[in-house]
């Protein structure tokens, strides 16, 4: 039985092998795993948890290369669907600066997982499994907008049903059309996560305290706001707290979050407190931030219980 169904982007993060030269500079690159929802199911894998993505790739050599990737992760493949007249996007960064790379989308005209119907849902895991995730990214545009509110209308909120923000700006028309598609979904879930610029795009302010209640005044159960160097706030109705950052030498920013996310399933599916939650995410996301590449770079409990 899956413990974890993750909705949302794939693709391959092609990662320069020079660091702190722009793209122009870059000799060469290194292949990896990417797309956050893809990261996150990696993540929770790499801690033990059985987890699947729901997504659609190509019918190209990089499509075989995703499920082949994801099964030596330890996630399971069955929900990657094929968009048949599509490419498997691609995705280039520059360690320009380390800590936060600028990336440059291959996902013209449209990429492969926001093609996702409700066809291609499984509808039976929707209901039972014990943790489902979902994305803003995955609602900015149809037939995707349309096939998650689906899922979120179905889930009606059981179990943990947890929304990333995961807002790009290059994804959205405007602020104004991401809060209110991403806003809609804040009202059908249990958990939401995400840092300062989500959180203002979601909820209007980007004070980690406002935007936590303002998060809980819509009915989700636990508010996660990632605040960088000042570490992390966590909020249910019972009370906040604020979780220390993690000290680490940055070698590339990318995918922090995604293993954040992974350590936060499991903590959700061990029914863990928010304060030890927050600490052992707040941990993986420094180990991932430590290191070059996203899903190859995920840890494992015993390193991220070293960190603590």
């Amino acid at each position: 039985m899956l413990e974890a169904l993750t909705i949302g982007r794939v693709g391959v993060d092609l990662y320069p092998e020079q660091s702190g030269v722009p793209l122009a500079g870059v000799r060469s690159f290194a292949k990896s795993l990417g797309g956050t929802a893809t990261n996150v199911a990696v993540a929770a894998a790499r801690l033990g948890r059985r987890t699947a993505v729901l997504t659609k790739v190509g019918p190209d050599g990089f499509g075989d290369y995703v499920r082949q990737a994801l099964t030596g992760f330890g996630v399971s493949p069955e929900h990657v669907g094929t968009a048949a007249d599509l490419q498997t996007p691609v995705v280039f960064c520059a360690l320009d600066p380390p800590e936060d790379p600028p990336l440059l989308f291959y996902r013209s005209p449209i990429a492969p997982d926001l093609t996702l119907g409700e066809q291609d849902v499984p509808w039976d895991v929707v209901d039972e499994v014990p943790l489902l995730w979902v994305t803003g990214t995955g609602v900015c545009t149809e037939p995707a907008r349309g096939t998650q509110r689906a899922i979120l209308e179905r889930r009606a909120r059981r179990g943990h049903t947890v929304l990333d923000l995961d807002y790009r700006p290059m994804f959205w028309p405007d602020v104004a059309t991401a809060r209110a598609e991403i806003g809609w979904m804040l009202d059908h879930v249990t958990v939401a996560v995400g840092n300062r610029t989500e959180v203002e795009v979601a909820v209007g302010t980007d004070d980690p305290d406002e935007a936590a209640r303002r998060l809980l005044d819509r009915g989700v159960r636990l508010a996660v706001i990632k605040k960088g160097a000042d570490g992390v706030l966590v909020a249910t109705p019972e009370g906040s707290w604020t979780v220390r950052p993690q000290r680490v030498e940055v070698v590339c920013g990318l995918g922090a979050g995604d293993g954040f996310g992974g350590a936060l399933i499991h903590g959700l599916l061990s029914g863990w407190d928010p304060v030890r939650l927050a600490t052992y995410a707040n941990a993986a996301g420094a180990l991932v931030a430590s290191r070059l590449a996203c899903a190859d770079a995920m840890p494992t409990a015993a390193e991220i219980e070293e960190v603590l």
